[in-house]
């Protein structure tokens, strides 16, 4: 069974352009609650910290067999990319109005955890109403040809 932990929000309120996966820094009882569903990307941003890039607010469900040590569900966690990705998206989120937002937490073939995040500018009130739009109009089309 394959783990996706998608990012809904994140498609209708930004404009998302390039693509990058990289790997996360996560304890093993973390890695449990992942498996098992129990995470949330919607509200999670990714920022650069001494050259590093860490994402912030994304929710991972405490494992209930976890021992007595208690993880915070929020905490910061590293993503792990290469040095040449991460001089490439430092320099693209110095633009004005430019983010980085995770679209994608899966569990890999490998067995790793691995987050998809795209580089997003955001989106004004008409854009997010033409996307509604296009989206019925589709969805409409989609109907009749059925």
């Amino acid at each position: 069974m394959a783990v996706e932990i998608k990012n809904k929000k994140a498609s209708y309120t930004y404009f998302l352009t390039d693509e990058f996966i990289a790997g996360l820094v996560l304890s093993g009882s973390e890695i449990k609650s992942i498996r098992g569903g129990k995470a949330s990307i919607a509200e999670s941003y990714c920022r650069f910290d001494r050259g590093e890039l860490w994402v912030h607010n994304m929710y991972v469900a405490e494992y209930p067999n976890a021992g007595y040590i208690p993880q915070d569900p929020r905490r910061k966690r590293k993503l792990l990319l290469q040095r040449t990705e991460l001089k490439k998206l430092e320099k693209k989120v110095k633009d004005v109005g430019v983010t980085l937002v995770p679209t994608l937490l899966f569990v890999a073939a490998s067995g790793y955890a691995k987050l998809k995040f795209s580089v997003a500018k955001g989106k004004k009130l008409h854009d997010k109403r033409q996307a509604l739009k296009d989206k019925d109009i589709s969805r409409d089309i989609a109907r009749m040809m059925e």
